[in-house]
C-alpha cells in the first residue's frame, strides 16, 4: 500500500526536530512545553484512519486497544528501513514501573510485518502498562499516562512526529466508567493546553461541527484559533449537496474560520483491505463537484502531511532558542529547592549527623552571643540574638531599681554644709543632702527599659506557670524614724545600750521585704530573654520548621527545669540574706556606721560654729561643746538614731552584696554559663543520648518531604540531561 511517506517535502531543522523528540522521550514535556503536533477528536471521528494515512502505520481495524493511551508516531530518515516500538513511561511512573518499561522494545522490518503482529504487540503493550482488558484481566488501569512510541525509519522518510491521544467519549461502556471518561478528557486538555502545541482537531464531515466537543475544547485553550488545524474526515459519507457545500464553506473559511484553516481527507474505511486502492485513488472523489472548487493545497493526505511538516518546523524554530534558557532556569530553581531541603535524613546515621550540625550551629550562636561577637554573622541583626547585651541592660535596670526601690522605708537624708566667706564675718550654713543609698554608677542609660516590652511573655505561654510578668514596684514609704520608733516600742526587751540582735534582724527583714518579688521579676525577665534567644537561634540553626518545632518540644521540659533551677537559686539567695542572722565582714559597714555618727555630731554643732580670722579664715567649734553634743540626746532618740544608722549601713552592704551574688550565681553561673545552664542543654552530648525513635521524631522527614526530595532529584537529573541534549 502506498503511504504519504517520501513525499519529498523540505524539512526544517531535522536535527532540532530530533532533539525535541529526544526531550519528549525523557518526559521533559512535564516540565516545559515542547513543540508538538497532537491529533485529538471524538471516538469514531476517523482519527486512527487519518493517522494511518499520514504515517503509513497500518493500525488494525476492530482494535480499540490503542485508544487507552497516547501514541507517538515518529518518522526519521535513516540508512535502513525498520519500525521500532517502545514505551515512554508516564510523568508519574514509579521507578520500578519506569525500569520495567525501559526494557520493552520490539522491531519490525516492514509495515506488513508490523500489521501481522499488531494484535499481539498491543496485548504485550497492555500488559506492560498494566491496562485491564479481556486478554489482560489482571491489569489495574483502564487508561494510562504511558506513551506508546512507534518510530518509522528509512532512507525515504521525512521527519515528522504526531501524537495521537485517546478519543473523547460521552457514553460509558462495560469496564469503562464516568471517571475514565473524565480522565481521558483531562488527558486531552493536558496535551493541547500548551502554546507550543499544534492541535489537529479531527472532525467527521458528516456531522455538524458546531456541536463537536473537541472544537469547543480547542477553542478553550486556543482562544484566537492560531494553533488549531481542522481536519475533516469521512467526506464520502456526505451525500446531500447542501451538506457538501456546508463542508466546503468550512474549508474555504466562510464559516467558523480558523487561522490555520481546515483540510479535508478521505481515509481507508473500516471494510477496506490493506491491499485495496491507495489513498490517491480514494481521493479521486475530490475531482467531482463541489469538491473540485476547493484549493488543491487543502485537499488530501499529501497536502496535509506537507503542511504538518511545515508547521512542526515553524513552531520548533520559534521555540528552540528559548528552550535552553528556560530549562536552565527550571534547573537552577529545582537545585535551590533541593538545597533548601537540606541533606537527606532517611537513616539513623543521617538523622544524627544532621542534628549534630544543627546543635553545633546553635552552640556557635550561644558562644558568640555570650561574647558579644555580633559582627561576623548577619543573623545578629536580630536583637533577640544579642543575648549578653540585653541581659546586661536588664541587669543594669534591675540594679538601679533595686538601689532606689527595694527598701520598704526611705532612709533619712541628713547633713549640713558650713562654709565661710573670707570677705565676710558671716557663716553660711546650707543643708547637705547625703543619700545613704546613692549609687551614681547604676544610672539608667540606653534602652534598658525596652529590653522586655509589655506582652513579651504572651509569645511563650509555657513560661507563664512560674514567671512573674508584673514587675511594678511601689516607692518606699517615708518617715523611717517613726517606723523605727514604733518597731522599738513593740519589740524592745530588757537591754541596756542600744537594741538587741533580734530586733535588728526583724528590722532588716521588714526593710527588705520587697527583695523576693523584685528578684523574681528580674529573674523572670532574664529567663524570657534566654528563652527568646533559644527560639531565635534555633530558627537560624534549623530552618526546617517541622524539625524546629519537634526539637523545641523535645528539649522544652529540660529548659523549663533549668529555668526553675535559676529561679530557685535566686530565691535561695534571698532567703540567705533575709532569714539568716545579719552579719558582714565588710569594712564598709563599720565605715558607714562611724561616718553616720560623725555626721550627726557635725550637724548638731553646725549652729554653734564661729568664724575665726587669722592668717586664714577658719570655722571653729568650742571643744567643750562637743561632749554635750554627744551626751545631750535622750535614750529614745539615741536608740532610734543608732538603729537607723546601723540598719542603713548594713542594708547598703547587704544590697550590693546581694545584687552581685544574684548576678554571679543565679544569672551568670546557673542560667548562662554554668553546667546547668539552659543554653548548654542542646549539645552534642545530648544528641548522643537520643535513641532511634527519638531521632526519627526530631530529624526524620515527613513522607511528603521524602516524596518532594525524590521528585526534585528526578527533576534535576532530567533537566540536566535536557540541557546536554540541547547544547
Amino acid at each position: 500500500m502506498t503511504t504519504a511517506s517520501g513525499s519529498g517535502a523540505a524539512l526544517t531543522s531535522p536535527t532540532r526536530l530530533r532533539k525535541i523528540d529526544v526531550l519528549r522521550e525523557k518526559n521533559i514535556g512535564q516540565y516545559i512545553p515542547l513543540p508538538q503536533l497532537v491529533a485529538v477528536g471524538d471516538q469514531s471521528s476517523g482519527k486512527s484512519s487519518l493517522l494511518e494515512s499520514i504515517t503509513g502505520i497500518p493500525f488494525p481495524r476492530g482494535q480499540e486497544l490503542c485508544t487507552r493511551y497516547a501514541t507517538q508516531i515518529t518518522h526519521r530518515r535513516d540508512d535502513f528501513e525498520r519500525i521500532d516500538v517502545s514505551i515512554i513511561p508516564g510523568p508519574h511512573a514509579s521507578p520500578e514501573h519506569r525500569e520495567k518499561l525501559k526494557s520493552f522494545h520490539c522491531q519490525f522490518q516492514s509495515n506488513k510485518e508490523l500489521l501481522g503482529e499488531f494484535p499481539t504487540l498491543l496485548n504485550k503493550v497492555n500488559k506492560a502498562m498494566q491496562i485491564r482488558t479481556n486478554d489482560n484481566p489482571e491489569g489495574v488501569h483502564t487508561f494510562s499516562e504511558d506513551v506508546l512510541k512507534i518510530e518509522k525509519c528509512g532512507p525515504s522518510e521525512d521527519y515528522l512526529t504526531v501524537i495521537d491521544v485517546p478519543g473523547i467519549f460521552r457514553a460509558t461502556a462495560e469496564g469503562i466508567t464516568a471517571k475514565d471518561r473524565d480522565l481521558v478528557k483531562n488527558m486531552v486538555k493536558r496535551y493541547i493546553k500548551d502554546d507550543r502545541t499544534i492541535i489537529l482537531a479531527v472532525v467527521p464531515a458528516n456531522v455538524d461541527v458546531a456541536t463537536q466537543e473537541i472544537l469547543e475544547l480547542a477553542k478553550e485553550y486556543d482562544t484566537t484559533g492560531d494553533r488549531t488545524l481542522g481536519v475533516l474526515t469521512k467526506p464520502d459519507t456526505v451525500k446531500e449537496k447542501s451538506q457538501k457545500m456546508s463542508v466546503c464553506n468550512l474549508v474555504l473559511g466562510h464559516r467558523m474560520p480558523l487561522t490555520l484553516g481546515y483540510f479535508i481527507v478521505r481515509n481507508r474505511g473500516g471494510d477496506d483491505e490493506e491491499t485495496q486502492v491507495d489513498f490517491t485513488d480514494r481521493e479521486k472523489m475530490f475531482l467531482d463537484d463541489p469538491w473540485s472548487t476547493l484549493p488543491r493545497d487543502r485537499i488530501g493526505v499529501l497536502a496535509l502531511r506537507e503542511r504538518l511538516q511545515e508547521l512542526l518546523g515553524q513552531i520548533t524554530d520559534k521555540a528552540f532558542p528559548k528552550l535552553l534558557s528556560e530549562i536552565r532556569g527550571l534547573f537552577n530553581e529545582a537545585v535551590k529547592k533541593w538545597e533548601a531541603l537540606g541533606p537527606s535524613r532517611n537513616s539513623e546515621r543521617k538523622q544524627q549527623t544532621y542534628l549534630m550540625k544543627v546543635v553545633t550551629k546553635f552552640q556557635e550562636f550561644v558562644r558568640d552571643a555570650l561574647a558579644a561577637n555580633y559582627s561576623h554573622d548577619d543573623a545578629f541583626n536580630n536583637p533577640d540574638l544579642r543575648l549578653i547585651t540585653t541581659i546586661l541592660n536588664v541587669t543594669a535596670n534591675f540594679n538601679r531599681e533595686f538601689a532606689s526601690l527595694s527598701h520598704s522605708h526611705s532612709f533619712k537624708a541628713f547633713g549640713k554644709d558650713v562654709r565661710c566667706d573670707p570677705t565676710s564675718s558671716v557663716l553660711e550654713i546650707k543643708p547637705k543632702v547625703i543619700a545613704t543609698l546613692a549609687d551614681p554608677e547604676v544610672e539608667l542609660t540606653g534602652d534598658e527599659t525596652c529590653c522586655v516590652p509589655d506582652g513579651a511573655f504572651d509569645e511563650y505561654p509555657e513560661l507563664l506557670d512560674f514567671v512573674v510578668t508584673d514587675w511594678e514596684v511601689e516607692a518606699p514609704e517615708g518617715d523611717i524614724m517613726e517606723w523605727i520608733g514604733k518597731m522599738r516600742r513593740e519589740s524592745r526587751g530588757v537591754e541596756l545600750g542600744t537594741f538587741s540582735s533580734t530586733m535588728f534582724a526583724s528590722a532588716f527583714r521588714e526593710q527588705s521585704q520587697k527583695w523576693r518579688g523584685m528578684t523574681e521579676s528580674y529573674i523572670s525577665r532574664i529567663i524570657l530573654v534566654i528563652h527568646r534567644f533559644v527560639h531565635r537561634a534555633l530558627e537560624f540553626a534549623c530552618p526546617d520548621v517541622r524539625m524546629n518545632e519537634r526539637l523545641r518540644s523535645m528539649i522544652m521540659d529540660g529548659l523549663l527545669e533549668r529555668y526553675h533551677g535559676g529561679l530557685k537559686h535566686a530565691l535561695m539567695l534571698v532567703a540567705v540574706e533575709r532569714e539568716k542572722r545579719p552579719y558582714t565582714w565588710s569594712g564598709v559597714y563599720s565605715h558607714n556606721v562611724q561616718g553616720s555618727r560623725g555626721q550627726r555630731i557635725a550637724d548638731s554643732l553646725a549652729s554653734k560654729a564661729r568664724l575665726e580670722h587669722g592668717r586664714t579664715s577658719k570655722v571653729v567649734v568650742d571643744h567643750n561643746l562637743i561632749s554635750t553634743a554627744i551626751t545631750n540626746r535622750g535614750n529614745v532618740d539615741f536608740e532610734k538614731e543608732e538603729i537607723h544608722d546601723t540598719l542603713a549601713a548594713y542594708y547598703n552592704v547587704a544590697r550590693k552584696r546581694f545584687v552581685d551574688n544574684i548576678w554571679h550565681q543565679a544569672v551568670d553561673h546557673t542560667l548562662l554559663s554554668g553546667p546547668t545552664s539552659p543554653l548548654g542543654l542542646l549539645s552534642e552530648q545530648w544528641v548522643m543520648t537520643l535513641d532511634n525513635g527519638q531521632l526519627e521524631i526530631i530529624a526524620g522527614e515527613l513522607p511528603s518531604v521524602i516524596k518532594t526530595r525524590e521528585a526534585l532529584g528526578k527533576r534535576i537529573l532530567d533537566l540536566k540531561e535536557a540541557m546536554a541534549i540541547l547544547r
